[in-house]
Order: C-alpha cells, then sequence, then structure tokens
C-alpha cells in the first residue's frame, strides 16, 4: 500500500470492485481497502441477481452460481400464488450466487486490472484541505496510517460512514430503512428452480419474506420488515423463527446474518469535492425487490469512468464528477428506482384483505412480458371496486 493514489476505493463489495477494476483498466492508479479480513464475507443478502443483468459486468461462472431460476412466485397471505414464468419474470428470475466467491472474483479481477487490495484496513476519516476530499485516514491491521488520492470512492455499503464524516447526509428514515433477517437452511423441502415471495402482515409486516434456491435441499430463507414495525417480539427474526418452524420444523440452520437494507430514495447528490459515493451506500437498492447487487456494479463502474476523466482533465471538482450523479439517475436504473419507490410506497399501505384480492385477480392470467406496468393494467382491469386507487398509482408512473 502506497501513500498516494489516483483514486481510492473504500469497500471491497460488487460496487467498490467494479470501480476499482474499470480505474485500473484505464490506467489509473488506484487502491481498494476492506475494513474486513476477507472479501466476501460475512454475507448480507439473499444472493440473487437477473441473469441479463449480471452478463452486463461479468460472465457467469458456475464457480460462484449456486443456482439457476426458472420462475418466481408471488405467494398472497390466504395462499394465493402468482406463478411468474421465466421467458415473463424479467429480473425475478435469474442465479442465485455463493457471495463468498462472487465478491472474491470481482475484487480478484481488479487486482489483475493493476488496483492494490488491502484488507483488514478501515477508513477511519477523510482527510479534506478546505472541504475538498484529498484521501483518508485509515487504521490497517491496527497500524494508522494517510492514503491521499484525487478522488476517493465511497463504497462502504448501507451504514454509509465515509460519505457522513465527508458531510453529506445519509440518513435513512426508520420506516424506510428494512430490518432484515435471513437463515442459511438444508435439507428443507423446496422447489429448486423458483424463488418465492411470500407476503402478508402476519408474515412480513410492510415487508416480503423470500426463499431463494442454492441447491436441491438448501435455500437462503430470509425476511425483511419495516424499521417501525420492528419491536421485542415482532422483530424480523421473530417473525422468520415463526415461519421456519411452521414450514421447515426438520431443518437446519447452518448460518444466520442480520441486517439493515434501505428502501427509501437514493441520496439527493452522490458527489462532492474529490468524493463520488456508489452501491447501498448511495442508496440505490431497488426499494421494491431490496435488490441492489447490479445497482451496485452499476454505478460503480460509471463512477470510475467519470473520475478517470475527471483526473485526465486536471478538475476533480464536485461539478466535474457531477455527469457520474446525473448519468445514474437518467439511465434505466435510475428511472426504475424512482418508478419502484413509488410503487412500493403504494403497496405497503395494503392490508391482507387487499393483497388477496390482488392476488386473486391475477393467480391465472398470462402476460407476454412481465413488467411493472403491464402487471398494474391488469390489476386495473380486474378490480374495477379499486379503479381510483390503482389509475392513481398508474398515473405517477407515467
Amino acid at each position: 500500500m502506497k501513500s498516494n493514489y489516483d483514486i481510492l476505493v473504500v469497500g471491497g463489495g460488487p460496487a467498490g470492485a467494479l470501480a476499482a477494476k474499470t480505474a485500473a483498466e484505464a490506467g489509473n492508479s488506484v487502491c481498494l481497502i476492506e475494513k474486513r479480513s476477507a472479501i466476501g464475507t460475512p454475507v448480507r443478502c439473499a444472493e440473487g441477481i437477473g441473469k441479463e443483468l449480471l452478463r452486463e459486468f461479468v460472465k457467469p461462472d458456475p464457480r460462484w452460481i449456486s443456482a439457476e431460476i426458472e420462475r418466481a412466485r408471488l405467494i398472497a397471505p390466504n395462499g394465493t400464488t402468482v406463478n411468474l414464468e421465466q421467458d415473463r419474470a424479467g429480473n425475478e428470475v435469474g442465479y442465485v450466487l455463493d457471495r463468498k466467491i462472487f465478491d472474491r472474483e470481482l475484487v480478484w479481477q481488479a487486482a489483475e486490472a493493476g488496483a492494490d487490495v488491502v484488507v483488514k484496513t478501515r477508513a477511519t476519516a477523510p482527510i479534506q484541505e478546505n472541504g475538498v476530499v484529498r484521501g483518508a485516514k485509515v487504521l490497517s491491521v491496527g497500524t494508522p496510517a494517510d492514503i491521499r488520492a484525487d478522488v476517493v470512492i465511497a463504497a462502504d455499503g448501507t451504514e454509509a460512514q465515509f460519505a457522513r464524516r465527508a458531510g453529506l447526509d445519509t440518513t435513512v428514515p426508520l420506516r424506510e430503512m428494512m430490518s432484515c433477517a435471513q437463515y442459511l437452511m438444508t435439507d428443507i423441502d423446496i422447489d429448486a428452480g423458483s424463488t418465492d415471495f411470500y407476503l402478508g402482515n402476519d408474515v412480513a409486516p410492510e415487508g416480503y419474506l423470500w426463499i431463494f434456491p442454492k441447491g436441491e435441499r438448501t435455500a437462503n430463507v430470509g425476511i425483511g420488515i419495516s424499521g417501525r414495525k420492528s419491536r421485542d417480539g415482532t422483530r424480523a427474526k421473530d417473525y422468520l423463527d415463526r415461519f421456519v418452524a411452521k414450514n421447515f420444523p426438520d431443518g437446519k440452520t447452518i448460518e444466520c446474518i442480520a441486517g439493515g437494507v434501505p428502501v427509501c430514495r437514493p441520496l439527493p447528490c452522490t458527489v462532492g469535492d474529490g468524493l463520488m459515493v456508489i452501491g447501498d451506500a448511495a442508496r440505490v437498492v431497488d426499494p421494491l425487490t431490496g435488490g441492489g447487487i447490479g445497482n451496485a456494479m452499476f454505478t460503480g463502474r460509471l463512477a470510475a469512468q467519470v473520475a478517470s476523466e475527471c483526473i485526465s482533465a486536471g478538475n476533480c471538482s464536485k461539478e466535474a464528477l457531477m455527469p457520474y450523479d446525473a448519468g445514474w439517475r437518467a439511465s434505466r436504473m435510475g428511472v426504475l428506482l424512482e418508478r419502484n419507490y413509488r410503487v412500493k410506497e403504494y403497496f405497503v399501505t395494503l392490508d391482507d384483505r387487499k393483497l388477496n384480492t390482488l392476488a386473486e385477480s391475477i393467480a391465472n392470467i398470462s402476460l407476454k412480458e412481465f413488467s411493472v406496468s403491464a402487471l398494474i393494467k391488469e390489476l386495473i382491469k380486474r378490480n374495477p371496486k379499486m379503479l381510483f386507487e390503482l389509475k392513481a398509482l398508474k398515473d405517477a408512473l407515467s
């Protein structure tokens, strides 16, 4: 680890790895630091990603694909099931990854491109001069050091500590922070080709419970509920334990994780003087599904491309870095984030009776192409008594 680089990347997840790789391939000197002692651990997500989305960034490799998914199922509170087959379900189906191997592969590619990778190294504070970020103070295996850089790319996940310490407001409203828990379970009866999503206020209030297969009798079984619903006796783990006891009483839990996922709008601005924020730290998690791997890689790559141009031009001011912020907001990803936020805000208001009604109305439909807009059109057509509120949702997405 040197003391000076063109670009310093804080965080070794998919966002940071793509940023480091892209920046190094552009000829920059790059350092990627990761606070943990090993890349990819602990796993903090359900590990699912759409096939086409993944292929945009990396060639699929059997070494880090745990399962290939053929369909998705939405299960309403009363048990009504909406089936989405592979040719219609879009990014709801795809791959379930082994993130421990996947994340390491991405960082390995960054290292091969020329980036320095340093683990067990935590950014404790930004180095700032007249309000401009010039690098980071770090603690590397217990030893303090300064790493100076023309641009720091903050990819430190949901906590977003670096951006906050640099002066950005990274606060997430309590109701928009999903409280999550997940078990990796084995010896359970599942459909190994389907990702299942359970809805309902008795199952997962203002959220959903998921089963993501990782083999014939192995799956990530997890839940996310609204942070404002979390209290003694009704925490995410409590709901998950009740579901597991009912549905997988003989299953074996071999891993357990817990954490928070932001389902809010993205940060109002994701750049500062000498600073760029990407991935979960930028709040680009899909607010409807909670998925963030693809969005993380997209913002990581774009940030590195813009940073490289700014470094070449000798100007890394906030204004010069703004094409990154404007670029992702104008992209398909940015448009979908805003659309899905509005959809999420509507669906969290529904009680179980309305969820059942909507599910029953579309349980047997056959759409040529599954999309949120197509689904809403079908819901309007089949639920005239809910025309007003459904049309208001449709108009909001136009």
